[in-house]
């Protein structure tokens, strides 16, 4: 019986330049500041309960840190696990191939934390050069 996989067809080719390649959907994802917070809060503290990553992320609705978990959860990035109990418990962790991206967005982050000052002066003179 087949399984409708093709093992000699060549690997997808995938490149963000073009406009029609879906990696740019997944570039949308994780390039958005609340999702690499999130990736990172999971990465950080293991299994979290949505108030505790509303807590965490300091500024995100309800609204966008609901959406932004299903994002996730859809591109397989993160798992959503209901326990039955009164309430409900529903908890969040990164899955395998979310922790893979933790490394860069951590280093991203840690970037912008430590040439936060240098981006403020060159805005500040930007501005005063328009003014």
């Amino acid at each position: 019986m087949s399984s409708g996989v093709d093992t000699d067809a060549a690997p997808v080719r995938f490149d963000a330049f073009s406009a029609e390649c879906p990696s740019r959907r997944l570039l949308d994802t994780i390039g958005d500041k609340w999702a690499s917070l999130t990736i990172v809060a999971l990465g950080l503290n293991g299994r979290l309960r949505f108030s505790e990553l509303a807590a965490r992320i300091e500024g995100v609705s309800q609204k966008m840190l609901t959406q932004t978990l299903r994002n996730l959860e859809r591109d397989g990035l993160l798992t959503r696990t209901v326990t039955p109990s009164v309430p409900v418990r529903v908890d969040y962790e990164l899955t395998p191939l979310g922790a893979s991206l933790l490394g860069p967005i951590s280093h991203l982050k840690a970037w912008a934390e430590e040439h936060m000052p240098a981006v403020d002066e060159a805005r500040a003179a930007y501005d005063r050069s328009r003014s």
